[in-house]
């Protein structure tokens, strides 16, 4: 199995007739993504290499019955693509945009929790998320997953999603799910939700989770892990060598005092019984041992 998306996922991508969106949606296509259509306004009837074009998100829904979406618009569009997707009925949306504003961010997340509470979205500012062999959504090559199981993958980091799957298909292990967070600071999907998610999950065995500095959602995965896991969990925090009291990396990564360094989130991951990496290789070497054992 795997979690929120499968082979029977029908997929819009909002923004399909752009350049970055024709792109990687043509590409999660040509990777057996079940794309159904595209959502561009003034752009209604067009066609995509043989994906129909819709003016509306409600339209394509109308048309196609999908229930996921991929946005691929620029940072000043993208809150409205969310809103509009969730209104027509689209339950997992997910956003790669980068550079949308926080306070835009917070409005929308704000706005999916109070008026559609069931919608799950994916990012903003993420790589998506892969279900290997099944679906692919989002900018993840296709080309590094391993289909099979049976570890899942989180992650606040896109370039170290791709390592964690390269490392893990490398030696020859292979994931169920493997889903990037985003690292912004008002992201639609946390840590806990995927753990929750990957707990029920009955394919995932063991989980491998890569945070980094900033913010708390680390120390609040700790806690979810030490109560509610009962699979192992492997991780490695991002930004051992940071210099102190220096903002870097994503906008998520702001240190307030002595909480969000990556010592504490280490130490809060050890102490809920987490094997903490010290760098991505590693942490592919203790999940390999691990499945190994299993």
């Amino acid at each position: 199995m795997s979690i929120w998306v499968d082979e029977n996922t029908k997929v819009i991508v909002q923004g399909l007739t752009g350049g970055q969106g024709r792109f990687h949606g043509l590409r999660n296509r040509d990777y057996g993504t079940n794309v159904v259509a595209g959502v561009t306004p003034k752009k209604g009837g067009e066609n995509v290499e043989g994906i129909p074009v819709f003016n509306t998100v409600k339209e394509a829904v109308e048309a196609t019955g999908a229930t996921a979406s991929f946005v691929s618009v620029p940072p000043s569009a993208a809150p409205a693509a969310i809103l509009e997707a969730a209104e027509a009925g689209i339950e997992f949306i997910v956003c790669i945009t980068e550079h949308i504003p926080a306070q835009d961010q917070a409005r929308t997340f704000n706005v999916l929790r109070d008026k559609y509470p069931s919608v799950r979205l994916l990012g903003p500012n993420c790589p998506g998320i892969i279900s290997p062999g099944k679906c692919n959504i989002g900018i993840t090559s296709g080309d590094i997953a391993l289909p099979g199981g049976p570890v899942g993958i989180v992650s606040r980091s896109g370039t170290l999603t791709y390592q964690a799957i390269y490392e893990l298909s490398q030696n020859n292990v292979g994931q169920t799910t493997c889903v990037g967070i985003g690292g912004d600071p008002v992201p639609g999907t946390v840590f806990v939700d995927a753990l929750a998610a990957f707990e029920k999950d009955p394919d995932t065995k063991a989980v491998m989770m890569i945070g980094e500095i900033g913010g708390s959602a680390e120390e609040e995965a700790a806690e979810f892990i030490k109560k509610n896991m009962t699979k192992p969990v492997v991780a490695y925090i991002a930004g051992v060598t940071a210099p102190p009291g220096r903002k870097m990396g994503h906008a998520g990564a702001i240190i307030s005092g002595s909480k969000g360094t990556a010592a504490a989130k280490k130490e809060a991951l050890e102490a809920a019984g987490v094997v903490v990496a010290q760098n991505p290789t590693e942490a592919g070497i203790k999940m390999v041992e691990i499945v190994s054992k299993l």
